[in-house]
């Protein structure tokens, strides 16, 4: 890494990032789960920061979404060592981009569904990033951690509770970060308001609202990319089946695994139609995909509420006619925020009742995207968050600070999904969040986070 990617942030923390930045258990697992949370053998890793490294980075799946990852890392100038993909030719564009960049070319592991576990055994590795379909995500991410490698991985981390335990067990277990690259908490609009929450401006947080709301059904139908296997969830399971775009942000909005945390929530789902509408209209009667049975409700709704007694709304529909939105409100005693398009109001401001523009709370602006914006913008990657959040990454790696997120996140961002699932089969019964801190939630208060004065 030059010394652009090591900016002179020596004291960007978590903490100065975010400164200058009845109810039983519900379904077969969930009694389970108290006894994962027990575990004695373990200890936290909360607070642990990384050993500083200018890391050297292996790649686990380069298609779109990998692709994209690996154009980031590289305008953020990290080495790239190693990269798998069971598309021959996927890896081998990726490589060139590498190459590309001036850097030596990396090994590709192509050999089937199991080359990461050559990639992840590497001992020159200090980072793996996975990008993959979801059904791989814990088994890839456990054996890097399991090999000593840091590891990042795709939105959700895991899609039942057993495999949240996995990651977070794993991880204080290798002492070794899963983090997931949940880029969304990286956005400009989001570490505005993040940076005015934790400057009281809001007043005492009450409730927020998050979605992912998107239009999919083209890319679900198609013959390649996500098509291939996102459709295949829709016949599976019927919840809020992509939870964490919309959650992370105003889970960190809220403080959440930081003086607060998930305590249940109740969910419920619409009637399907989106799916079968779009295939009776595209699809024609003789293609397989006929025999599917799709039987995700279009719009997911779920209700948390967090051990503090705050509120938190949640929403999935990818199969209907919407512009994009992830809604992303929070709310206090002083004033509301809304994004979608962004717009703010705060008690007593000139103009009644009518919302002001977010543009008048520039001052706000995290030091991050004021320094890195241009580049952010420049390489793309959802409006430049993508960049944001690795080179924050990889920032936090070279000066062996603590990372932003952690498995504990990771797990309890992604659990929305298994448990939304849950509540809806036992009609919308309260279903309840593990406590992945083990207790060590309360241990984390705002004040910690350190409110700028």
């Amino acid at each position: 890494m030059n010394d652009k990617s090591a900016i002179s942030h020596d004291d960007l923390s978590r903490r100065s990032f975010l400164r200058l930045g009845t109810m039983t258990a519900i379904g077969a697992t969930l009694p389970q789960l108290d006894a994962e949370s027990s575990k004695p053998n373990t200890s936290s890793v909360i607070g642990m920061p990384f050993t500083p490294v200018n890391p050297k980075i292996g790649i686990i799946g380069t298609g779109g979404r990998g692709t994209n990852l690996l154009e980031n890392l590289l305008g953020a100038d990290a080495q790239i060592l190693a990269l798998c993909d069971i598309v021959q030719e996927k890896a081998e564009h990726a490589q060139s981009l590498v190459v590309k960049s001036g850097q030596k070319s990396p090994e590709l592991y192509t050999k089937g569904d199991h080359a990461f576990e050559s990639l992840v055994a590497r001992d020159d590795l200090d980072l793996v990033i996975i990008a993959t379909p979801w059904n791989w995500h814990v088994e890839m991410a456990v054996a890097s951690m399991t090999h000593g490698k840091h590891t990042c991985v795709e939105v959700p981390a895991a899609t039942t509770i057993e495999d949240c335990w996995k990651l977070v067990n794993t991880s204080e277990q290798t002492r070794r970060h899963c983090i997931m690259l949940e880029n969304c908490c990286y956005g400009y609009n989001e570490t505005l308001v993040l940076r005015m929450v934790h400057a009281g401006l809001f007043g005492d947080i009450l409730y927020g609202e998050g979605a992912y709301i998107h239009d999919l059904r083209d890319e679900l139908f198609s013959n390649k990319g996500e098509g291939l296997w996102r459709r295949t969830v829709h016949t599976e399971r019927n919840g809020n089946l992509y939870p964490t775009h919309g959650l992370g942000p105003v889970a960190n909005y809220m403080g959440i695994q930081r003086g607060d945390r998930f305590d249940y929530l109740v969910s419920m789902s619409t009637p399907q139609h989106g799916l079968e509408q779009y295939r009776k209209a595209h699809v024609p009667s003789s293609d397989p995909r006929w025999s599917e049975r799709y039987i995700n409700g279009d719009m997911n709704t779920s209700l948390i509420k967090t051990a503090n007694g705050l509120t938190l709304t949640l929403k999935h529909d990818t199969v209907n006619p919407h512009p994009y939105d992830r809604i992303n409100i929070i709310a206090g005693t002083k004033g509301v925020f809304a994004d979608y398009p962004p717009r703010i109001y705060f008690d007593e401001q000139a103009g009644g009742e009518a919302w002001g523009s977010i543009d008048n709370w520039k001052q706000y602006q995290h030091p991050l995207w004021k320094e890195e914006g241009a580049i952010a913008q420049k390489l793309g990657g959802h409006g430049g968050m993508d960049y944001i959040m690795l080179y924050r990454l990889l920032q936090c790696m070279h000066q062996g600070l603590v990372p932003d997120m952690d498995v504990y996140d990771a797990a309890a961002w992604s659990a929305p999904g298994p448990l939304s699932t849950a509540s809806v089969a036992n009609g919308s019964a309260p279903a309840r969040f593990p406590d992945f801190t083990r207790g060590k939630w309360q241990e984390r208060s705002a004040s910690q986070i350190a409110t700028q004065s």
